[in-house]
């Protein structure tokens, strides 16, 4: 039987980025901000809060869940940014909390001929891996946008980073965004 990559430091890495690093971040922004807020667009070419984390579920799901997972394909993705109604915060992070708990499983129980063979997600080919690294890479730059929105909107700095020895920002008088 081969071996499972529970301790493959790639899937490690890519668990951790999601799960660990910008999940967090982003349930912490929905907390922060109004539900008018988390639905306010700057205009109609952009997307509010609340359609980013649809995306991202969406997204996370489409891509691990079912296209490396097996689970049946049921994303409906222009839905995800064509939402107006006010969903809640609650449903909102506890959407996306599943569906990176359900990739996480998936991820955690792929094989090394998984990451290698080829599968056919939304009319891509992509191996595992590079599905893997896809949602990663994808999760982390709406969560930046998610996290500039919210920075925007609260005008305060949301503390995520620190580098090792730096003092705090309002000593260095910098900008929160």
């Amino acid at each position: 039987m081969p071996r499972k990559n529970s301790s493959d430091p790639t899937i490690d890495q890519v668990v951790h980025v999601m799960r660990d690093v910008y999940l967090p971040r982003i349930t912490s922004c929905l907390d922060l901000l109004t539900p008018a807020q988390i639905w306010w667009r700057p205009n109609e070419a952009s997307n509010s809060v609340g359609n980013l984390v649809l995306h991202l579920t969406g997204n996370v799901r489409q891509w691990i869940v079912s296209g490396l997972g097996g689970a049946p394909d049921v994303r409906v993705r222009d839905l995800e940014f064509s939402e107006r109604r006010q969903l809640s915060r609650r449903a909102l992070s506890s959407g996306l909390e599943e569906a990176v708990r359900e990739a996480c499983n998936v991820m955690r129980a792929l094989t090394a001929q998984d990451l290698k063979r080829t599968h056919e997600i939304q009319k891509y080919s992509a191996t595992g891996l590079g599905a893997a690294f896809h949602v990663a890479e994808h999760f982390s730059h709406h969560a930046g946008q998610i996290i500039l929105l919210t920075k925007m909107l609260g005008g305060r700095d949301l503390k995520f980073t620190k580098l090792p020895g730096e003092k705090s920002r309002k000593q260095k008088k910098l900008p929160t965004w």
